[in-house]
C-alpha cells in the first residue's frame, strides 16, 4: 500500500505502517525536540569527556574537533530526518531499514539495524548516568569527603539509574514536564557557566592556547592518530537524537515534528557546545592541576580554580542537574526502542518487555530493562580505568551504524523513495553520501586502542562488546529469527496481531 503521508492523520499514518495506536499521543513538537536535545546534552557529553579531550589532543582538538564533528553530525541528522518523516513510528531505524531494503533480505537488514540501535541506546544510558555519577561523586568529595573511588562512583551510578527507572515508571507526567524544563536548564546553564568563566577569573588563557595548543598524553607517537581519537569527545556528545524518532508515536504531527526535533537538537547543541567549550578552555588556570585533581573530574577543578569554591560548586550543581535530566530522557528513549523491538519479537522474553502499563500507557518493563542493561555495561569500570571511554565508544559506534543503514538504503532507492512532508529535495543524495562516509570513518576509528601501552587496565573493550552483540544476534538470526522476524505468515506473529495490528484487512502492510 502506498504511504499517504501528506493527508493522513497521525493515527492513520501509523495504521498504514502496520501498527495500532497504543501509546498516549500527547507530546508537542517542542517536547519531542526537548527529548533529543536533553539526550545530546552538551553539559553531559562535553563535560564528562572533557578530561579525555585534555589528554587526547588538548585544547586544539577539543575546539576544532567540536566544529568538525558538529558539521558532520548535521549531515547525518538531516539524512535521518528525511526518512523519519516518511516512517514516523517508535520502531524507528530498524523499521525504516525494513521498508527500504531489498525484499529478499529486508528482515535481515532490520534485525541487525535494530540490534545496533539497542546496543547504542543502552550504552548511551550507561555513559550519561555514569558521567552524572562521576560529577556527583566529585561534588560529594568536595562537600563531605565522600572520596571519588570506583566503588563509590558505581554505587552512585546504580542509585541514579534506579531514580531514573522509578521516574519513568511512576512519574510519567513529571518526566514530560522535566524534559521541557531541561531545555531551558541547559541553555541558561551554558550562559551562566560561560559568562562566569569569561568575566570572573583574573587570568584567562590566550586564543593561541585555546585554538592551537596540542597535547598528547596517550602514549601514542602519532599526532594524527591522537587527533583523530580526540573526536570521540564531540561525537559521543552528538548521540541519542534518534530519540525524536522513537517518540513519534507519542508526538502530534509526527511526520513534521519528529524530523524537526532531530535537526534542531543537533544545530542548537552545536552552537551551545562551542560556547561552553570555549569558556571552559579559556578559563583553565592550571592544566596539570585540572588533569590530576583528586576528584578525577577536570571540569570541576577548572570551575573551582577559576571561580572559587562557592561559585564553582554552584555551577557544578548546574552541570550535575543537566546530566540527571539527560539520563532521565535517555532511559525514556531507550525504553521506547526496547518496546518497539520486542513488539516484533526481536529480544529474548519479548512478551515481557513490550507490555504496556494500563495506568500510564507506557512500557514499564522496558524501562527497567534499559536501566539494568546500562548498569551491567558500566561494571567493568571497577577493574578497567578506560571503561568509561569504552562505553562512550560502544554508544557512538552502535548508534551511528544504526543511523547509517537507513540512509544507505534510502540512497539505493533513489526516486522510488516515498518522501514524507519533510524532505531534502535535490540535496538528499549528497547529504546521504557525506553522512555514510563519515559514519564509516568513525566506526573504524572508535574501535581502535585509545591508550598505549595496551594492558588489561587500558584496553578498549568496545570491539568485544560489539562482537558479542553481533555474534549473539547473528547466531539467533541463523538458528531461528530468520524464519519468523517480521514474517506475517508465521504463527508467532499472528498471535501478536490482535494486540498491535489495526485490522485484518491489511494483514501484511507492516511487512
Amino acid at each position: 500500500m502506498p504511504l499517504d503521508v501528506p493527508s493522513a492523520t497521525d493515527e492513520e499514518r501509523l495504521a498504514q505502517l502496520g501498527y495500532r495506536q497504543t501509546l498516549a499521543r500527547s507530546m508537542s513538537g517542542f517536547a519531542n525536540f526537548a527529548v533529543s536535545f536533553t539526550i545530546i546534552s552538551v553539559l553531559s557529553g562535553c563535560m564528562t569527556l572533557y578530561g579525555f579531550g585534555m589528554n587526547t589532543g588538548g585544547p586544539a582538538m577539543i575546539m576544532w574537533g567540536w566544529v568538525l564533528v558538529g558539521l558532520m553530525t548535521l549531515f547525518v541528522g538531516l539524512a535521518m530526518a528525511e526518512v523519519c518523516s516518511s516512517y514516523p513510528t517508535s520502531a524507528g531505524l530498524y523499521f525504516w531499514a525494513f521498508r527500504m531494503a531489498p525484499e529478499r533480505s529486508r528482515a535481515a537488514w532490520a534485525w541487525f539495524t535494530g540490534w545496533f540501535n539497542v546496543l547504542g541506546q543502552v550504552a548511551v544510558t550507561a555513559g550519561v548516568d555514569f558521567g552524572a555519577a562521576s560529577f556527583l561523586n566529585a561534588y560529594l568529595d568536595l562537600q563531605v569527603g565522600y572520596a571519588a573511588t570506583p566503588g563509590h562512583t558505581m554505587l552512585l551510578f546504580g542509585l541514579i539509574l534506579l531514580l531514573h527507572a522509578m521516574l519513568n515508571t511512576f512519574g510519567v507526567r513529571i518526566v514530560a514536564v522535566l524534559n521541557s524544563v531541561s531545555v531551558w536548564w541547559h541553555l541558561i546553564g551554558v550562559v551562566l557557566i560561560v559568562g562566569a568563566l569569561v568575566f570572573v577569573p583574573d587570568d584567562l588563557q590566550s586564543p593561541s592556547f585555546v585554538f592551537t595548543h596540542f597535547v598528547n598524553n596517550t602514549g601514542w607517537g602519532s599526532g594524527l592518530y591522537v587527533g583523530l581519537l580526540a573526536l570521540l569527545m564531540a561525537q559521543y556528545t552528538f548521540t541519542g537524537y534518534d530519540a525524536s524518532a522513537h517518540m513519534t508515536e507519542e508526538t502530534n504531527d509526527a511526520s513534521i515534528a519528529g524530523p524537526r526535533g532531530i535537526v534542531r537538537s543537533i544545530w542548537i547543541s552545536w552552537i551551545a557546545g562551542f560556547l561552553l567549550l570555549t569558556g571552559m578552555t579559556f578559563a583553565i588556570q592550571s592544566y596539570d592541576g585540572a588533569l590530576n585533581s583528586e576528584s578525577g573530574v577536570p571540569p570541576a577543578q577548572i570551575l573551582m580554580d577559576a571561580l572559587g569554591a562557592s561559585t564553582g560548586t554552584a555551577l557544578l550543581l548546574v552541570i550535575i542537574g543537566a546530566q540527571l535530566f539527560c539520563g532521565m530522557a535517555s532511559v525514556t528513549a531507550n525504553s521506547r526502542m526496547i518496546y518497539a523491538f520486542s513488539r516484533d519479537g526481536a529480544l529474548p522474553f519479548s512478551r515481557v518487555w513490550h507490555r504496556i502499563n494500563p495506568a500510564t500507557r507506557t512500557p514499564t518493563n522496558a524501562v527497567w530493562l534499559a536501566a539494568s542493561g546500562a548498569f551491567l555495561l558500566g561494571l567493568p569500570y571497577l577493574v578497567n580505568v578506560s571503561a568509561y571511554a569504552a562505553v562512550t565508544s560502544i554508544a557512538t559506534v552502535g548508534l551511528y551504524i544504526a543511523y547509517a543503514v537507513p540512509t544507505f538504503l534510502r540512497l539505493r532507492l533513489g526516486r522510488r523513495f516515498e518522501r514524507g512532508p519533510w524532505h531534502l529535495g535535490r540535496w538528499s543524495k549528497p547529504t546521504g553520501v557525506i553522512a555514510i562516509g563519515w559514519v564509516a570513518v568513525i566506526t573504524i576509528l572508535f574501535m581502535l586502542p585509545q591508550v598505549s601501552p595496551i594492558t588489561p587496565e587500558t584496553f578498549n573493550y568496545a570491539p568485544i562488546a560489539v562482537a558479542v552483540v553481533v555474534g549473539f544476534a547473528g547466531t539467533w538470526w541463523l538458528v531461528s529469527a530468520r524464519k519468523w522476524f517480521l514474517n506475517p505468515n508465521h504463527p508467532r506473529n499472528r498471535e501478536e496481531e490482535a494486540q498491535y495490528y489495526p485490522g485484518p484487512e491489511r494483514v501484511s502492510d507492516r511487512w
